[in-house]
């Protein structure tokens, strides 16, 4: 984007001519506070000046109870702190294919994982494969939504070691599939020994409704990575495991040197305090309610869960994203050239999704036309 942002607070970010933007877009999805938050900003001034960092070699108090918080809250109880999305998507990896003693993995067509070497094997886009082909592992891709053909391969490849999935893909177009195909994966994965692993990078923390959005689902996967909304905006990443497949994990299987790190930490802490104490995965719901309503009758199609939105509209998004900045409103695009997304944080108000509403249907109506 062709802008210089210097300052942020609740739904609004600022550029540095002063112009204030609604921001509907979160840096890629990780605002589910809005910008700095203060209890988030609060906690990690508080813990700046106590201990900025020391690895996980050692215990630490504000890890501990974001680690509690955090089990808490979530369907799996064994984590695995780090710094980013790709990150947690790697010791996924890599704790499935030692754990089941098998080689490869099962994505889907128009997933996203990450772009270091171990993620971007599963990643669908050929353009971020297509020069690192001769180092990448092998990697199978299944249309998403598809039982039968998940049920074929699986059939036919034992040497599957997880199926890694993103409940919605975001940067596809908010393209997602049913709860019955949910359901179907996990029981197949059962019956085949495959593990089944949940890429929450984008619907976790709350922003679909539910911490996690398998709970929607009525199934508990063998394990769900975190990051982006984990931390408000601080880099931090997180991988959780259910209780069997912790017991295969050895010690020194995995490490991380800034993972766990008290800044992060306090971060997360604050983070969940603040969804858990607000009641602020209630609101994910009603948001996606209240911007379907707000888009009629423009939008042709809305996807998504909560305050992970797209919009299918008839012109490009390429066309619509410009003439809304213009008039203070940040959106993004996707894949799919006719779905615009939106990630509101979960404290957008009636006030901010009518004001994204009128920009909207401005752009829609007169520079569209």
């Amino acid at each position: 984007m062709p802008v210089a942002l210097v300052r942020g607070e609740g739904c609004y970010v600022w550029d540095s001519n002063g112009k204030r933007y609604l921001d509907f877009y979160g840096g890629h999805c990780v605002t589910p506070l809005g910008h700095c938050p203060p209890r988030v900003v609060d906690a990690i001034k508080r813990q700046s000046e106590r201990l900025l960092f020391y690895s996980n070699v050692v215990y630490n108090d504000v890890r501990a109870r974001s680690a509690r918080l955090l089990a808490e809250m979530a369907p799996l109880k064994r984590i695995f702190f780090c710094n980013s999305g790709t990150e947690a998507i790697e010791t996924a990896l890599k704790i499935a294919r030692k754990s089941t003693g098998r080689n490869e993995v099962v994505s889907m067509t128009g997933a996203f994982h990450g772009r270091t070497l171990g993620s971007l094997a599963t990643t669908w886009n050929p353009a971020y494969r297509a020069p690192f082909t001769k180092v990448l592992a092998n990697s199978h891709f299944l249309p998403l939504g598809d039982l039968a053909a998940a049920e074929s391969f699986l059939a036919h490849n034992s040497d599957t070691a997880a199926v890694l999935i993103e409940p919605i893909q975001s940067i596809a177009g908010m393209v997602g599939a049913s709860d019955d195909y949910f359901q179907g994966l996990r029981k197949l994965c059962n019956s085949t020994g495959t593990l089944l692993i949940f890429d929450e990078v984008q619907t976790g923390v709350g922003r679909t409704g539910t911490f996690s959005i398998s709970e929607q689902f009525g199934i508990v996967p063998d394990m769900i990575t975190l990051a982006k909304s984990l931390g408000s905006g601080v880099p931090v990443g997180a991988t959780l495991l259910s209780e069997a497949l912790s017991n295969e994990v050895k010690y020194g299987d995995q490490g991380s040197t800034f993972g766990g790190g008290m800044i992060a930490m306090s971060a997360v802490e604050a983070t969940l305090q603040s969804i858990r104490e607000d009641n602020l995965m209630n609101n994910a719901p009603k948001i996606f309610d209240a911007i379907t309503d707000a888009v009629q009758p423009f939008a042709l199609e809305m996807r998504g869960h909560g305050c992970l939105i797209g919009v299918r509209i008839k012109p490009k998004v390429s066309n619509i994203l410009p003439a809304l900045r213009e008039r203070g409103v940040l959106a993004g695009g996707s894949a799919d050239p006719n779905v615009m997304r939106l990630m509101p944080p979960l404290i957008a108000s009636e006030e901010q999704i009518t004001e994204f509403a009128e920009a909207f249907r401005d752009v829609i109506e007169n520079v569209h036309a």
